[in-house]
């Protein structure tokens, strides 16, 4: 009987958490795949019903989600991989030992702190064609001759876009590396001192792979979130000018946004399906360690 009880107590104690998952994870992604099924259509009320994998169907013909897709890999490819090599270097160089390292590593984390709301709006002001802060440094560096609409052209929008994401998610990288080093042993880097190796080869040999569970997971990490941005894009272009910056995570909040929730639905399930098929190897990797 004491057996029993044991057996019981754990599966009460979780029942308030998993209750609280379900609650606000499972029912709204399951609500999500019924409508994705239906024309629910929020405008027209009473045509919502139940029409099959039209919405699919429209979404796999849609040009717009096509290049919202590309405009995502990109987004992803470039931010998270400047986030990476960024707060690597920042990492490393908050791991040496200087004065005020505790301040600089508590200032490193203001971009990662600060709101996305906040960081749109900030970055829609520096990068204003009247009274931007970054025209007006360029201008008296004399590396500009007239203001440039960075948000308002096609051909810098989206370069904007990328460089504020990078700027938001370097501190995430620094902060978890840096712990990462921390664990690394000392007296590996001093065993390869003694052998005669050099900077290049102490980080190859040693800090790299030392790191390597620590790079994948915080790599995984960005690469969803990244892919689901929508406040930083929103918040600095809405998705324009001409979609030039609508990522598909921005695309699919429009549509929801314009109640056409039945298609933003197809659109929310099939970014959902890309990014589990990005962490099915991180899964498979996990499984394994602990098989072993």
């Amino acid at each position: 009987m004491r057996n029993k009880k044991a057996g019981f107590w754990p599966y009460l104690l979780i029942m308030p958490a998993l209750l609280v998952v379900m609650a606000v994870v499972f029912i709204p992604a399951l609500n999500a795949v019924l409508m994705s099924f239906q024309s629910y259509d929020l405008r027209r009320p009473s045509e919502i019903g139940f029409i099959g994998a039209d919405n699919y169907i429209k979404v796999m013909r849609d040009s717009l989600f096509w290049s919202s897709l590309w405009r995502t890999l990109l987004w992803v490819l470039f931010g998270v991989g400047f986030q990476f090599v960024f707060g690597f270097c920042l990492a490393l160089l908050l791991n040496r030992p200087f004065r005020g390292r505790g301040l600089a590593r508590s200032v490193s984390l203001i971009p990662w702190v600060t709101p996305g709301v906040l960081i749109g709006l900030m970055w829609r002001w520096i990068y204003d064609g009247s009274y931007g802060v970054l025209n007006d440094i360029l201008l008296k560096l004399n590396l500009i001759d007239e203001s440039i609409p960075f948000l308002a052209r096609v051909s810098t929008v989206f370069p904007a876009v990328v460089v504020t994401i990078i700027w938001q998610g370097i501190p995430f990288f620094a902060l978890m590396l840096l712990a990462g080093l921390q664990g690394v042993p000392g007296e590996l880097y001093e065993a390869a001192d003694i052998d005669g190796a050099n900077v290049f080869q102490k980080f190859i040999q040693i800090t790299v792979p030392s790191l390597q569970n620590t790079i994948y997971v915080t790599t995984l990490l960005r690469i969803i979130w990244v892919a689901n941005s929508v406040d930083v894009i929103f918040n600095m272009t809405g998705g324009g000018p001409a979609y030039a910056s609508q990522t598909l995570s921005v695309y699919i909040f429009n549509k929801a946004n314009a109640l056409n929730l039945g298609y933003s639905s197809a659109m929310s399930i099939i970014l959902t399906i890309l990014l589990l098929l990005v962490a099915i190897p991180y899964l498979k990797n996990l499984f394994r360690n602990q098989e072993n």
